[in-house]
């Protein structure tokens, strides 16, 4: 069955969220929004180590920047395409905070690299084979090990990091770019998986750029979780890829989910289009996050500057 857009768009002109819906989103965004600028007010008034500060604050602005988008796509369907491709930018660019802060947690780029060469042992001229400790190695789990050798510690290691990180970034913004070309044209369909349209193509692509990024954190995370204990790491990694990955892989499942035709409860009736499906739950899913940005974002001295 193939999509008329031109009937598409007059539909979501005429739709409008129910008032039950958009009060409980209106509800829990000015929530988010009150204890994002309550946490960002708290690091400004003690703007101690502004290199790593400006990054958590670009990080943390994520928050606002979803449940406002997300309440405007809730009331304007007609929205929607262009709020997501707002929100994806500005996703792209709280990675790029994110790479940064824990950087400069560790003392700047120079510093970083200097430690992980320490652990890497890249001074002993031993080779990968035949190094016996397994300090400063970082095994692949499957299926990448099938694919990759181990990774040791050093400056191809922060490279390797750096560029898995920052890939998701420019394909983030490239395919966001492209997504509101495509949408001008009617072709791209967002949710659609018709092979005529671009969504597809893009979920797919974006799927393969976001696993792997996540699997470059995670390495990241394994390289460096001993010299940043102090600010707690682990909580850092969780909440961020909890709001970036997770949302995204939402809105994915809800699309499959509304294609199958399984969606059929009468909350998820009452709310029509599955973009609005996906905006109630972010607004909602906010508050969380902020949570968790607030027990685990706060300024703390790090590890290379106590």
């Amino acid at each position: 069955m193939r999509l008329n857009v031109g009937l598409l768009v007059p539909l979501m002109a005429q739709y409008s969220a129910p008032t039950w819906a958009t009060l409980v989103a209106g509800f829990f965004m000015l929530l988010a929004l009150s204890l994002s600028t309550y946490l960002i007010f708290e690091h400004l008034s003690a703007y101690n180590n502004p290199e790593e500060q400006k990054f958590v604050l670009g990080v943390i602005l994520m928050v606002p920047c979803y449940a406002i988008e997300s309440c405007i796509s809730l009331i304007n369907p007609s929205t929607s395409v262009y709020c997501g491709i707002l929100r994806d930018g500005y996703e792209a660019f709280a990675m790029y905070c994110f790479g940064r802060y824990i950087t400069a947690c560790l003392g700047g780029e120079d510093k970083t690299i200097a430690f992980l060469k320490r652990e890497g042992g890249s001074g002993s001229g031993q080779s990968l084979l035949h190094h016996t400790s397994e300090k400063g190695i970082i095994h692949h789990h499957f299926p990448v090990n099938y694919v990759l050798k181990p990774w040791r510690l050093g400056t191809r290691f922060y490279l390797i990091i750096k560029f898995g990180i920052f890939q998701y970034v420019i394909i983030k913004t490239l395919t966001a770019t492209l997504s509101l070309l495509l949408e001008s044209f009617g072709v791209y369909c967002d949710g659609e998986f018709n092979l005529r349209c671009g969504y597809p193509y893009f979920a797919a692509v974006l799927n393969f750029s976001q696993y792997w990024a996540l699997y470059c954190l995670v390495a990241w995370y394994t390289a460096t979780k001993d010299e940043l204990a102090p600010i707690k790491p682990l909580a850092k990694f969780l909440s961020f890829k909890s709001i970036v990955f997770l949302t995204w892989w939402q809105g994915v499942v809800i699309a499959i989910m509304y294609a199958l035709g399984l969606l059929r409860s009468p909350l998820a009736q009452s709310l029509e289009l599955k973009s609005s499906i996906q905006d109630f739950i972010i607004c909602i899913e906010d508050r969380w996050a902020l949570l968790q940005l607030f027990t685990s974002m706060c300024s703390q001295p790090s590890p290379m500057h106590s």
